[in-house]
């Protein structure tokens, strides 16, 4: 079973690539391919007996160094039938994953609250976290509203991200705004780490992901 996956192979040029399941590497995750609306996605869903919140939970690509550049992915999640009531549908990327994913970069969204009544937790629609030391419960106590933001989006619908990443910076777009709906100035792993792309599901979550692409930049 194939899918359709655009791979960058040179600087800001990205190429289509045709991968199969043999390509992505499930870390604490269940992947599968299916079809989903009438095209190929890749279905990832948490390991349910990873307990902790903000780990190593990705479908992550094989032979991928990722520094600089640009990832675009659009994203679909729906409530497992298991989920609790404070489970958000998180759903997102992380990228710069080292070898053994002891070390990351990750942009994730809470559809839910997308479109909540309560101001506060439209507020915590996008999260920025850095694995393993600056999960989403640190940051908030320790910076609130820095690495938090809001965006419309719901669950059950694509909703298209693009990850801007340049050295210590990263800028999360959502639904191809123009301006981003979170900017990271001071990424926790500073411009030293580099490494893979994966994708990123939390507590709760049937997450789907189609039409990637990946960009490469030259970090001079």
């Amino acid at each position: 079973m194939l899918l359709f996956l655009v791979l960058c192979v040179i600087d800001n040029v990205a190429q289509p690539v045709k991968l199969n399941k043999e390509a992505l590497h499930a870390s604490k995750v269940e992947m599968s391919f299916t079809n989903l609306k009438g095209k190929m996605v890749v279905r990832v869903a948490k390991d349910t007996t990873v307990k902790d919140i903000d780990e190593a939970t990705f479908a992550k690509l094989n032979n991928m160094v990722f520094e600089d550049g640009t990832i675009e992915v659009k994203v679909l999640s729906r409530l497992l039938k298991t989920a609790k009531p404070d489970d958000r549908g998180f759903i997102g990327v992380a990228f710069r994953i080292n070898e053994d994913n002891s070390k990351f970069e990750c942009f994730y969204i809470r559809p839910t609250n997308g479109r909540a009544d309560q101001q506060i937790r439209r507020n915590h629609a996008i999260q920025y976290f850095s694995f393993p030391d600056y999960k989403f419960f640190r940051l908030r106590k320790e910076s609130p509203e820095m690495y938090e933001s809001y965006a419309d989006m719901g669950l059950d619908e694509w909703i298209q991200l693009k990850i801007v990443v340049k050295g210590k910076k990263a800028s999360l777009f959502v639904n191809n705004a123009r301006q981003p709906a979170l900017i990271v100035n001071d990424l926790k792993h500073g411009d030293k780490l580099k490494g893979s792309v994966g994708l990123f599901v939390d507590v709760g979550t049937e997450g789907f992901f189609s039409d990637l692409k990946i960009s490469h930049m030259s970090s001079n």
